[in-house]
C-alpha cells in the first residue's frame, strides 16, 4: 500500500518573518534615547513649573478662552463648508459667469493669509464708514449700519477664518463630486430626477465619504488658526493665557497650559474623524453589495411605468 504524501502547508498559512536589520536597531535606540532625554527635560526642569500649570489648567479665565476657541472653530467650519458647497457647485456649473466668480473667490481667499484678512476686516471702517442696502449708484438707502459697530473683533475673526476655509473646502468638495461615477447621474436622470435632486440625494452623500478625511484635517487646522485672533484682542485660549502671564509673569507655565489644551482638543477631533471615517467605510462596504441590485430594480420598475 502506497504511503500518503506528507501534508504541505498552504502558502497563505505561512507568515513571513522580517529579517532584522542593523540600521533599524541603531535608529530605534537613538530615537529611544532622544525620547528619554526629552521626557527628562519636561519632568525635571524646574522652569516648567508644573504646579503652576496644574493651578491654571481649569481656571475660569482659561476655560472661558477655551469656550471661545471652540465657538470660533465650529462657526468658521460651518460657514466655510456652507459657502464651499455653493462655490463647488458654481465651479461645476455650465455658466461661465458662475465659474469665473467661484474661481475668483477661491483664488483670492486661498492667496491671502487669514491673519491679514482678519486685520483688514477689522479695519473695514477706514474704507467703508457705512454699510447700507439700497439702490446702487446714488439711489435711496433702505437700511444702513455703522461699520465700526457692525464689524466687531468677533465678526472680523469669523469672516477671516470662514472665508479662508470656504476656498479650501470648495476645492475638496469639487474633487469629491467629480470622483463620483458619471453613470450614476445618468441613471438618476432616467428615473426622472432633476439635477438638484440628483445632487442632494446621490452625488453629495457619496462625495461626503471622500471629503471627510481632508475636512477633518481642516477642522484641526482651523482649531489652531483660531490662535491668530489674539491680535484682535479676542479672548480665545491663547489670548486668555497671555492675559494671565502678563499679570503674573509666569510665561512658560501659561503657554504650557494652552499647549496642553490644544493637544487635548486636537486628539479628540482626531479620534472623532477616524471614527466617522471608519463608520462611513463600513457602511459603504455593506451597502455596495445591495446598492447595485436595488438601483437596477428601481430603474427597471421606473421604465415599466414609463412604458
Amino acid at each position: 500500500m502506497a504511503e500518503e504524501p506528507p501534508h504541505r502547508p498552504s502558502i497563505h498559512d505561512l507568515k513571513p518573518i522580517a529579517v532584522p536589520k542593523l540600521g533599524h536597531w541603531i535608529g530605534g535606540v537613538v530615537l529611544a534615547i532622544l525620547a528619554v532625554i526629552f521626557l527628562q527635560v519636561l519632568v525635571t526642569n524646574k522652569n516648567m513649573q508644573w504646579s503652576v500649570v496644574a493651578e491654571y489648567m481649569f481656571s475660569p479665565a482659561i476655560l472661558s478662552g477655551l469656550g471661545m476657541t471652540l465657538l470660533l472653530t465650529v462657526l468658521a467650519m460651518v460657514l466655510g463648508l456652507a459657502i464651499g458647497v455653493v462655490l463647488a457647485i458654481m465651479r461645476l456649473s455650465a455658466s461661465s459667469v458662475f465659474q469665473s466668480v467661484s474661481w475668483g473667490w477661491i483664488w483670492f481667499f486661498r492667496g491671502v493669509p487669514p491673519l491679514v484678512q482678519m486685520i483688514f476686516w477689522y479695519n473695514l471702517a477706514l474704507l467703508l464708514p457705512e454699510i447700507s442696502i439700497g439702490i446702487p449708484f446714488g439711489g435711496p438707502k433702505f437700511i444702513s449700519w455703522n461699520t465700526n459697530e457692525l464689524i466687531t473683533p468677533f465678526s472680523a475673526a469669523i469672516m477671516g477664518l470662514a472665508f479662508t476655509e470656504s476656498a479650501y473646502a470648495a476645492e475638496m468638495i469639487r474633487a469629491g463630486i467629480q470622483a463620483i461615477n458619471a453613470g450614476q447621474t445618468e441613471a438618476a436622470a432616467t428615473l426622472g430626477m432633476t439635477r438638484g435632486q440628483t445632487l442632494r440625494r446621490i452625488v453629495l452623500p457619496q462625495a461626503l465619504r471622500i471629503v471627510i478625511p481632508p475636512i477633518g484635517n481642516d477642522t484641526i487646522s482651523m482649531l489652531k488658526f483660531t490662535s491668530l485672533v489674539s491680535v484682535l484682542a479676542l479672548p480665545d485660549l491663547l489670548y486668555s493665557a497671555q492675559m494671565v502671564y502678563a499679570r503674573t509673569y509666569q510665561t512658560v507655565p501659561l503657554l504650557l497650559v494652552a499647549t496642553v489644551w490644544y493637544l487635548v482638543l486636537t486628539t479628540v477631533l482626531t479620534v472623532v474623524e477616524h471614527t466617522v471615517e471608519h463608520r462611513l467605510k463600513s457602511e459603504h462596504r455593506a451597502g455596495t453589495k445591495k446598492a447595485g441590485g436595488i438601483f437596477r430594480v428601481r430603474l427597471f420598475a421606473r421604465q415599466q411605468e414609463i412604458l
